[in-house]
């Protein structure tokens, strides 16, 4: 049973009011085909706020260690997150990946891999890259700009999909594509600020 529909509904009446959330830029969302929605990673609650202000259902890929949790483990799977084991090439999660972005679904990732303590853009890792090379599917890069303080303003920002074309022709490295995809980031976070 999908909770996702449900989940979105009861996060979304919650957190508006709470964080008075502002959208901006989801007319630049792909209204179809496959989408890797690439996101600073600020709070433990950036998932569920992507969630609920995409325009379309997201898959979050999401730390192994959380589907070990006894609530999580029941909740994760039936809101379209799949578990991906950190600091390896977890070949599983990557097939999973892959697939529903060739089957025309969005996959959501935090390029980071980790929250940022600070609140300023880390380093991306090369994940980011090979599916954006490998994916088959438009690059949305989105920013989460905090802090996530109630009755502050939370701002969630939607930017132009990245054309992965030239990168894809020449065949560029995961590493590069990460950096571009950063640095797209990097851009809505400091337009946005």
């Amino acid at each position: 049973m999908n909770l996702y529909p449900l989940g979105k509904m009861l996060v979304s009446t919650i957190f508006f009011p709470l964080y008075r959330i502002k959208v901006i830029g989801k007319e630049n969302f792909p209204k179809e085909g496959g989408v890797l929605l690439c996101t600073n990673h600020i709070d433990n609650l950036d998932p569920p706020v992507v969630g609920i202000t995409c325009p379309r259902t997201v898959h979050f890929m999401a730390k192994e260690e959380l589907f070990n949790m006894p609530i999580l483990k029941t909740i994760l799977p039936k809101v379209n997150a799949f578990p991906v084991k950190r600091g390896m090439s977890d070949r599983e999660a990557l097939r999973t990946a892959l697939k529903l972005l060739r089957g025309g679904e969005v996959v959501g990732l935090f390029p980071e891999g980790t929250r940022s303590k600070t609140g300023e853009l880390g380093k991306g890792l090369s994940g980011a890259g090979f599916f954006a090379l490998k994916g088959d599917a438009a690059v949305v890069p989105c920013a989460i700009i905090g802090p996530y303080k109630p009755f502050k303003r939370l701002r969630v920002v939607y930017g132009k999909p990245i054309d992965m074309t030239p990168y894809r022709e020449r065949r560029a490295s995961a590493d590069e594509v990460t950096a571009v995809i950063m640095d797209e980031i990097r851009k809505l976070l400091e337009l946005n600020k």
